[in-house]
């Protein structure tokens, strides 16, 4: 394949939804089970597993939703929730730095076992990292003392 050929593929690769290139709901069922499976079990994640009611039917649903969409699936979750304001969501709950790992412990667990596409899960474990990071609303949060310094 020459240079230009994948630079082709490169570009034809992004204009196609991750969604589409990870197997679509198919995936998204087997990595949302995968990533409750992990909370379930992992003894790391059992400060998030508290957070969670004892039943997991309703919460599966909501994240298989939102992960559909947010792929760049079908609209699944906005017509019902509305926009997502992830964070203002999960005010309720005390996410700090290790909230994040046992959650993202559980994800990229999950992404491994289900998303065959190295490109296309390296693309999801980044940008569910910033995801995860985002979400932190406990005191050292970066993103909250940057915009404490703004004047």
């Amino acid at each position: 394949m020459t240079d230009a050929q994948a630079t082709d593929q490169v570009t034809e690769q992004a204009t196609i939804p991750v969604f589409e290139r990870i197997g679509g709901m198919v995936t998204i069922d087997r990595l949302v089970e995968s990533f409750y499976q992990r909370m379930d079990t992992l003894p790391d994640a059992r400060i998030i597993r508290d957070m969670h009611p004892a039943d997991l039917a309703s919460t599966r649903q909501v994240l298989k939703r939102y992960l559909t969409e947010w792929t760049g699936g079908p609209k699944l979750y906005t017509p019902e929730k509305g926009h997502p304001r992830l964070r203002q969501r999960h005010l309720g709950f005390s996410i700090g730095n290790a909230e994040r790992d046992a959650w993202l412990t559980c994800m990229r667990g999950a992404l491994e076992e289900t998303v065959k596409d190295v490109a296309a899960r390296a693309e999801l474990d980044l940008a569910l990292s910033k995801l995860a990071d985002w979400m932190r609303n406990q005191a050292g949060n970066p993103h909250d003392m940057r915009a404490a310094a703004r004047p």
